[in-house]
């Protein structure tokens, strides 16, 4: 028997955390599991649960990225819920929770825009991605300011840019294969160079509608994990978009950066802290059934060392992510450095608890019988 730490939650957070959980249980980890067994094309066919999955999430109205902005509720009881919501769906299915958490990505956008237009366009059920890694440059997109660049190097010509022509901007070229929603999305928050007459520069943030003519997608990417999250390549070729669509040029485009960097990492921090805590349950749960020497193996020594270290991990990674998502929901000055720390802890403790959940189920623990 392991403590309920959440003992002072309100009735409404409460609430939230057990229909989060309720759809993780019931609805994510049975998608999850049966999406892994699939190849990528059968992963998003028309007829595959994954559509299920969004479907139901948006008849509860749980959001991975972010609360309602017209939510009457206070700003802190807010950022409360969605942390809780959160790290259930990691709990749930990692892979899915990132997926419903991108597809919400450029919706973030459009509402940060505060053009209403936008915010109709590209908010609501729509399916969304972030298009920023290329093929040939990574994620250096992210780093206008050319902090990690070597010594004496460039760039080199990027693999998406847009150029400014009139009242539109036309968008060429391709992003990587590890865009998450790449080969499902229907609009994508783009990060690329821009070119406002004067040459590339870095950088630019714009909202693209992934139905206009000039859009093409590759084929889904084959991983051996997060299998239920699609990923894939987004070609543009002359793809127009008014200038409007333009939501950060190069001098806004450090903050439109950090804002993302700093959501999306909190974000992720709480979703591998919730499936940090799924292996955790997992493996408690199998060490008291599991007999070995004529008794439960929870009652050996070094077994009970074992889910005692892992116990200490996740409650700690869990805090640590409550009270950086907090912070970041509740100040002025949100923290990326905070929001990074979150991620790595979190994605950390999930890899050690995840390994150290394989061994107590031992042989069982390799076997595709078993969730672990």
């Amino acid at each position: 028997m392991v403590p309920d730490l959440d003992f002072d939650l309100t009735e409404t957070e409460r609430a939230a955390k057990d229909t989060a959980h309720r759809f993780a249980a019931e609805v994510l980890r049975p998608a999850g599991e049966k999406l892994d067994k699939l190849s990528p094309d059968e992963v998003i066919a028309a007829d595959s649960i994954l559509w299920d999955v969004f479907k139901k999430n948006e008849e509860l109205g749980l959001s991975v990225l972010g609360g309602d902005p017209d939510s009457d509720l206070p700003p802190r009881e807010a950022a409360r819920i969605q942390t809780l919501i959160s790290e259930e769906m990691g709990w749930g299915d990692a892979g899915l929770a990132c997926s419903l958490g991108a597809a919400g990505i450029p919706g973030f956008f459009a509402n940060f825009s505060g053009n209403d237009e936008l915010i109709e366009k590209f908010g609501g059920s729509k399916v969304g991605s972030w298009a920023i890694t290329e093929p040939s440059h990574g994620s250096d997109e992210l780093d206008p300011q050319k902090l990690i660049l070597a010594p004496g190097k460039e760039w080199g010509r990027p693999d998406v840019y847009a150029r400014k022509d009139g009242n539109s901007f036309v968008i060429t070229g391709q992003k990587a294969a590890w865009v998450s929603n790449g080969t499902t999305s229907e609009t994508c928050a783009l990060f690329c160079p821009v070119d406002l007459g004067n040459g590339i520069e870095h950088g630019g943030l714009f909202l693209v509608d992934l139905t206009e003519d000039g859009v093409t997608k590759g084929k889904p990417l084959d991983k051996i994990g997060q299998r239920p999250l699609n990923q894939g390549e987004i070609f543009f070729e002359e793809v127009r978009v008014p200038a409007d669509n333009m939501i950060a040029g190069p001098e806004m485009y450090t903050f439109a950066k950090e804002a993302i960097l700093t959501t999306a990492n909190t974000g992720m921090g709480t979703v591998f802290a919730g499936l940090a805590r799924a292996a955790f349950d997992e493996a408690f749960e199998y060490a008291k059934t599991r007999v070995q020497g004529g008794v439960p193996i929870i009652e050996h020594q070094s077994v009970k060392a074992r889910i005692f270290s892992m116990y200490r991990r996740v409650e700690a990674a869990i805090a640590l992510n409550r009270r950086v998502a907090l912070y970041n929901a509740l100040s002025e000055t949100p923290s990326l450095e905070a929001a990074i720390t979150t991620k790595v802890t979190s994605t950390q403790t999930a890899f050690d608890v995840a390994s150290d959940a394989l061994q107590i189920f031992g042989g069982n623990g390799i076997s595709k019988e078993y969730p672990i």
